[in-house]
């Protein structure tokens, strides 16, 4: 049996790496969830006139590796505090979002986010939004697995993007 978790990071390009290396995640795919248009393209998404969220949807089986221990792994890429965007990667496209698939997921989500906005761990208030889900698009083939395909290009970008100063300053383990 398996089941879907889709999440929504910034970029999507960081956000299938800290996913792509446990037993029990059988697929991660880059694309667009939350909008109003059919099939968006990067280049309508990026524009931020369609509604969507860069985001990767992970297939999983929830026997071998929990809802529970993908979200573990997806707060600690994010800023959670941060409603406008992700590190340099700024607007309505790359806000962080859950995207829950049923009721158990959306108990999960909410226990999960309450526990870190009680955790003292940050000053403002975690405003990472759990949503239902919504169709999901996938991206053009260049984005998918990009950071196998482009390693320096990917290396690059999310050395400028101030993610992983904030993650290691932030998190007591990075797992990206």
């Amino acid at each position: 049996m398996t089941e879907k978790a889709t999440f929504a990071g910034g970029c999507f390009w960081c956000m299938v790496k800290p996913f792509d290396q446990f037993d029990g995640i059988e697929q991660i795919v880059s694309g667009y969830s939350g909008g109003h248009v059919e099939n968006p393209t990067y280049e309508q998404v990026k524009s931020g006139t369609t509604g969507h969220l860069e985001v990767v949807e992970i297939t999983f089986q929830p026997d071998v590796f929990s809802y529970e221990q993908l979200l573990d792994i997806f707060w600690q890429q994010i800023d959670p505090t941060d409603d406008e965007g992700q590190f340099q990667d700024r607007g309505p496209s790359y806000r962080a979002s859950i995207f829950v698939h049923n009721e158990r997921q959306r108990v999960i989500a909410e226990k999960s986010k309450q526990e870190l906005n009680d955790s003292g761990r940050f000053t403002k208030p975690v405003v990472t939004e759990i949503r239902e889900a919504t169709p999901f698009y996938p991206a053009e083939d260049y984005h998918q697995d990009f950071h196998k395909k482009n390693p320096e290009h990917y290396e690059n970008d999310r050395a400028a993007s101030g993610r992983d100063e904030f993650l290691s300053s932030t998190w007591e383990k990075v797992d990206a």
